[in-house]
């Protein structure tokens, strides 16, 4: 009787386990603090479903490592890979590769450089055209449509980093900034250090702008560690971000950060599992699904303070 329990058992799991999405995971780099909520995210609402296994593996912002990961998740025959791009113009191979497999494949927040996404290939994220257009007009009207400033720019590799360049562009191009001029723009890579690098060599160089614009807020703290270091108030300086990350929003708190913009990572993360799942089951869904981006000021910023 015990040994028949135990088979039972035994063949229990099994079924179980033959039943379970498995989802293969690979997230640009593992020590990002904003990739960091979104691959918690992930994890998190995995955790909520009884019948998904999440293999998540970090590529190291190393465009040959994420297309190796994402072979070796087709050669181990997952029912979905979620990817979050290293470099997004590399996209089109990695999504030839899954397409040739038969495997769905969502990318989340980095959106693919392919003209087109096949079908049982989605993208999850928030549409850049809104964040740097939303920190931008913000950072416009504090300053009254006029001023100079400067524009730390994320990595170029990044469609992300480019949009959110543009957007700052576009605006300033308006009849309601175009009293607004760029002094210089240069790429710290999203990185708080090199932010801090560059605005230090900008405030070396004589640059006196009236406002940092940062693509993101790790490289906004490293602008103002640079002004801090320098002896420049924040008050002097307006310094604008982008994703709202618990950082940036203690860096408002203290009257250092004056706009940034709250992209949801936790809801892209979440939101690329449903669509994965969604893929895997032969649901249909949209090739976009998007997350709104919002802004978040000394106002409002209350309301954001647990979300990330």
């Amino acid at each position: 009787m015990k040994k028949f329990l135990l088979a039972a058992a035994v063949s229990a799991l099994m079924t179980g386990s033959a039943l379970a999405e498995n989802i293969g995971v690979s997230m640009a780099l593992f020590d990002d603090n904003f990739l960091t909520v979104l691959r918690n995210g992930m994890q998190d609402y995995a955790k909520t479903k009884d019948d998904v296994n999440l293999q998540v593996e970090d590529a190291q912002n190393d465009v040959s490592k994420q297309l190796s990961q994402i072979q070796n998740f087709i050669a181990q025959g997952v029912d979905a890979i979620v990817v979050n791009p290293v470099d997004t113009d590399a996209t089109p191979k990695m999504t030839q590769l899954a397409t040739a497999a038969g495997i769905p494949l969502v990318y989340v927040n980095r959106m693919p450089a392919d003209k087109e996404l096949p079908e049982k290939v989605s993208f999850v994220g928030s549409n850049e055209v809104d964040s740097g257009t939303l920190q931008m007009k913000e950072v416009c009207r504090i300053l009254g449509g006029k001023g100079e400033i400067v524009v730390l720019m994320g990595e170029l590799s990044n469609q992300a980093a480019r949009q959110r360049t543009q957007d700052v562009e576009d605006v300033i191009a308006t009849d309601e900034c175009k009293d607004i001029k760029i002094l210089d723009k240069q790429t710290g890579n999203w990185q708080r250090t090199l932010g801090t690098d560059l605005v230090t060599n900008w405030i070396s160089a004589g640059l006196k702008p009236n406002a940092i614009v940062s693509n993101n807020d790790e490289m906004a703290i490293g602008a103002i560690q640079a002004l801090k270091a320098s002896g420049i108030s924040t008050k002097d300086v307006l310094v604008a971000g982008i994703d709202a990350t618990q950082d940036a929003l203690a860096a408002m708190k203290a009257g250092d950060l004056r706009v940034t913009v709250f992209q949801n990572a936790a809801a892209q993360g979440s939101g690329a599992i449903d669509t994965a799942l969604k893929l895997a089951k032969g649901e249909k869904v949209e090739s976009m699904v998007w997350v709104p981006f919002e802004l978040v000021t000394p106002e409002n910023m209350d309301q954001y303070m647990a979300k990330n």
